[in-house]
């Protein structure tokens, strides 16, 4: 589960609401230093108390007066301006953004009970935690030392060391971090329930829900996607109506499901032993008791729920290697060899992320921005109280009303574009005008073209590629059309109409691969019977030749990766040094002491699961004939391993990652060319391993934040993930085996698996014909390799200007935005990324300056309330229809969307007369 300030002393973002929406908050931080600035007002959140975007930025501004001015020296506001815009890269406008006081003195407070208010939180006296049992234990002055004593008493960092103060004892001790600070609470209750029969009835009710419809989803143009956050948002009433409704009894089933990571028993500060109550409890006979209402829903039970769909939501990447190999390969291993890759590839990566829990989750510098947001949102999501504003549009009734309205008129809608009146979703209405010009049809097309005139009026086409444009800022929507207007619309229409890489016979803009007579790529004439690359049949048909937009992609995925290793090395290098430092050498902060209450998951369980997750994928590739090699293999395994900690560090202080699916895509192709089935497979496990690693890191940092038992969060994540891997697999079976015409261009109800053509088109591209006769020096794209030295330019140029005008626009352009912010172009078009950043403008810039209230209370629950009806709606069209092969109805509104050479993909320049070619003349 990802987001800038003019003046690191404002304490206020660009976008904040006027002054007059800002008020002081010395009331609410009474135990915290006085400081002089202003914060947002505290308007209230759709889900709590607090916005949690106030919140954090009112923690921020605290501290925003206690500068290193003295310290730093005259080139202190050079390094501000320096690293102003670094939050671009967030996509989330709830994060903070003063990256330069992490390392200012931490206030330290009285140890009073009181002193909890203004952390939000209302605890009872006796729930409190205070921190002086945990302050007398012994820890190391200096390193962490972390057990995996699966005993009694072992816990995280329980080791020797030196005592601590006495007058330390007394005081309450919080993050070192002022993003922490403001976003997680310093203290626990260790009495609230987490593993009870609710958490996981909701958590595995949502992965059934969530995996089953994005799988379904992902088939479809454009995608649709549910999150995480939908996921916190609908457990909310569904916890809350479980306490309310089902009767307080206990079962017990014998030999029944494996205990909760509990507080352990002895030591200063453990649970009490009566914490268990309301959980899954063991039995002294075979079999367990449970409880089931343990009382009212509480945040543990929910960041379980959350954590199980954050691992489960998502489509598996392998989904795209069974359909590229069914649908396109024509080649199908089976049920249990689609199993066997999915769970492999998906699982493989725990025994990474267990093994870098000491480097990525312990220490306190690895802060994992992305998680602040679900927590404060989970935080706020708990508070005591609810204000209504009624000064705002729905700001008088209840949140979750507002919601629910929200996702009824949004399901009751897309029947209208989805389905009865089609020419809503893509109002290209130049291209009905002149059905058969091919200029015109490319210029303003929604489909194959550029979509000159984005008009829409359907929420699939806005959010279905990028996600809600109600979630990111407005300067990341805004880096993000700039990448679009420069290289999809200007730089895009240059070379088209310049001739270049022959675009004249060729459409614009979609993601297939052709041959020299124009037509698509025939890959049956150039594979050999055992699936691999015919060389003398490649000579003998024709080179490969791609859309301008696709080749263009191709050219800006080599710019993102320079150009986000030079960036993060200029804006965060000394900043990730001094945290990889600090990682390991800085004491345990207070999150850490408070985890030491409970029993580590040990590292072997970590470990017996990676070693079983790579027999699991040694039989997948060696069992089945894939043309993939042992050794390869072990290579993608290692290229996933090594990457983890270095692009991990940097994910868990800038929250960005590092994908390495180009990379694995050039090794695989040089080093073993001819052989798509393998190169989609070393691409998986070479990059996605990693990729899952991160993931599961980053949800343990989350727990490691929420207080969660280890050895729940690893039985949540593990039972979650493989799941949901059955579930996806079944669910794309019986789609591609039910839905009529699926992955066809023209299939009714849009199932044209554009993920899945993209991947088969790229193991074509990469591992069929090789990167060698495609992009190395001499061959027909070799001059994209030029953007990989633009990319690195890009960033240092900008960083060089900003520097110069400090106060100037430039500080907020981000090169790797600029490049990599389209990356979903193709399947998607730029009528997606252009409608979404006219809805992001809108709402993100318009409605959070001119009505802060309403953005802050109600923005939020508005984006999950359309998702959530427009993944509802499509669900019952599915079922009702699609099933039964119950067509859209026939008039106007439907069948002239589908007369246009733009829907047909017949838009070219020049059509080649019967036997006619065109490229170069050998190849």
């Amino acid at each position: 589960m990802s987001q800038p300030s003019n003046s690191a002393h404002s304490g206020v973002t660009p976008d904040s609401p006027p002054p007059e929406t800002q008020s002081g908050e010395a009331s609410r931080a009474r135990s915290r230093p006085s400081t002089s600035g202003s914060a947002h007002s505290q308007t209230p959140f759709p889900l709590g108390l607090e916005n949690p975007l106030a919140k954090l930025k009112t923690g921020l501004s605290l501290f925003n007066n206690r500068h290193h001015d003295d310290e730093d020296g005259p080139n202190d506001d050079e390094d501000h301006s320096d690293t102003s815009s670094e939050a671009e890269l967030l996509l989330d406008p709830n994060l903070p953004v003063d990256y330069n006081q992490r390392h200012q003195a931490l206030p330290r407070h009285s140890l009073s009970i009181h002193d909890h208010d203004h952390h939000g939180h209302h605890y009872s006296d006796e729930a409190a935690i205070p921190l002086a049992p945990l302050s007398r234990r012994k820890s190391s002055a200096s390193t962490l030392s972390f057990s995996d004593d699966d005993g009694a008493g072992a816990g995280v960092g329980a080791g020797a060391g030196e005592k601590e103060e006495e007058e330390e004892e007394e005081e309450l001790e919080d993050s070192p971090y002022p993003e922490v600070r403001a976003a997680v609470h310093p203290h626990d209750d260790p009495t609230l329930p987490c593993n009870t029969l609710r958490a996981w009835t909701i958590g595995l009710s949502l992965i059934f829900l969530g995996a089953s419809m994005n799988t379904l989803f992902s088939l479809r143009a454009p995608s649709i996607s549910l999150g995480s956050l939908i996921a916190q948002v609908i457990a909310w009433p569904l916890g809350h109506g479980w306490a309310r409704f089902v009767p307080d009894r206990e079962v017990f089933i014998p030999l029944g499901w494996l205990r909760c990571g509990g507080g352990k028993r002895g030591g200063g500060g453990s649970a009490r032993e009566g914490e268990g109550e309301g959980m899954i409890r063991r039995e002294r006979r075979a079999g367990w008791r449970i409880k089931l209402n343990p009382g009212p829903f509480n945040v543990k039970e929910h960041t379980i729920v959350v954590v199980m769909a954050s691992v489960s939501f998502s489509v598996a990447y392998a989904t795209d290697i069974i359909l590229a190999q069914k649908v396109f390969y024509k080649q199908d291993f089976g049920l249990l060899w689609d199993l066997l890759l999915v769970i492999s590839t998906q699982s493989l990566g725990y025994g990474i992320a267990g093994m870098m829990r000491r480097f990525l989750v312990y220490p306190a510098a690895m802060i994992w921005p992305a998680n602040l947001v679900y927590v404060s949102l989970m935080n706020a999501m708990y508070e005591t109280n609810e204000d209504r504003d009624p000064s705002v549009f729905g700001g008088s009734m209840p949140r979750y009303r507002w919601f629910a309205l929200v996702t009824l008129g949004s399901f009751v809608y897309y029947f209208i574009p989805g389905f009865l009146a089609q020419f809503l979703s893509s109002f290209a209405f130049i291209t009905w005008m002149a059905p058969s010009n091919p200029v015109v049809n490319q210029l303003f097309g929604y489909s194959t073209g550029l979509s000159l005139l984005p008009i829409t009026f359907d929420w699939t086409q806005i959010s279905g590629y990028v996600g809600s444009p109600l979630i990111p800022p407005w300067h990341a929507i805004a880096n993000t059309m700039i990448g679009v207007l420069v290289f999809f619309i200007f730089l895009t229409s240059v070379l088209h109409y310049s001739g270049v890489w022959y675009a004249q016979y060729l459409p614009m803009s979609d993601s297939s691969t052709y041959d020299n007579t124009g037509n698509k790529y025939n890959v049956s004439r150039v594979l050999s019977a055992d699936y691999t690359l015919d060389e003398e049949a490649y000579k003998n048909y024709s080179p490969l030749f791609l859309s301008t937009t696709f080749a263009m992609s191709y050219g800006l995925s080599f710019a993102a990766i320079s150009s986000l290793v030079v960036y993060t090395y200029l804006h965060h290098g000394k900043t990730i040094w001094r945290q990889y430092k600090s990682s390991t050498t800085e004491k345990p902060d207070i999150h850490m002491k408070l985890m030491r209450r409970y029993k580590e998951a040990p590292t072997w369980w970590y470990l017996s699961l990676f070693v079983v997750m790579l027999g699991m994928g040694f039989v997948t590739v060696l069992a089945w004939p894939t043309n993939m090699t042992w050794w390869a293999f072990l290579l993608a395994v290692f290229i996933s391993f090594a990457f983890s900690l270095p692009i991990g560090i940097i994910q868990a202080v800038t929250n960005n990652q590092i994908g390495l699916n180009v990379l694995t895509e050039f090794i695989y192709g040089y080093i073993q060319p001819g052989r798509p089935l393998a190169l989609m497979i070393f691409k998986t496990f070479g990059y996605i391993t990693m990729s899952q690693a991160l993931t599961f890191v980053s949800d343990l940092k989350f727990g490691h934040y929420m207080k969660i038992p280890p050895r729940t969060m690893f039985m949540a994540q593990v039972v979650a993930t493989t799941i949901s891997c059955f579930v996806q697999v079944m669910v794309l079976d019986y789609a591609l085996k039910n839905i009529p015409g699926i992955c066809e261009p023209t299939q009714p109800e849009h199932f044209t698996c554009p993920g899945g053509r993209v991947f088969f088109s790229a193991s074509v591209i990469w591992g069929l014909i090789g990167p060698s006769r495609i992009f190395s020096p001499g061959q027909l794209y070799s001059p994209l390799f030029i953007f990989f030295f633009l990319g690195a330019a890009t960033p240092a140029v900008i960083y060089l200007l900003a520097r110069r005008r400090p106060k100037s626009w430039l500080r907020y352009l981000m090169a790797p935005v600029i490049f990599g912010g389209a990356g979903s172009i193709p399947p998607a078009t730029p009528l997606n990324y252009l409608s979404w950043g006219i809805v992001g403008y809108i709402f993100q810039h318009v409605i959070r300056r001119r009505h802060f209230g309403w953005w802050s209370r109600l923005n939020f629950l508005t984006s999950s309330g359309l998702d959530l009806g427009l993944a509802l709606a499509t669900m019952v069209i599915f079922f009702a229809f699609t099933i039964r092969e119950v067509g859209p109805p026939q008039w106007w509104g439907n069948d002239i969307v589908t007369g246009t050479m733009d829907y047909k993909g017949t838009a070219v320049q020049r059509v080649l007369p019967d036997g006619g070619t065109f490229g170069p003349a050998s190849w």
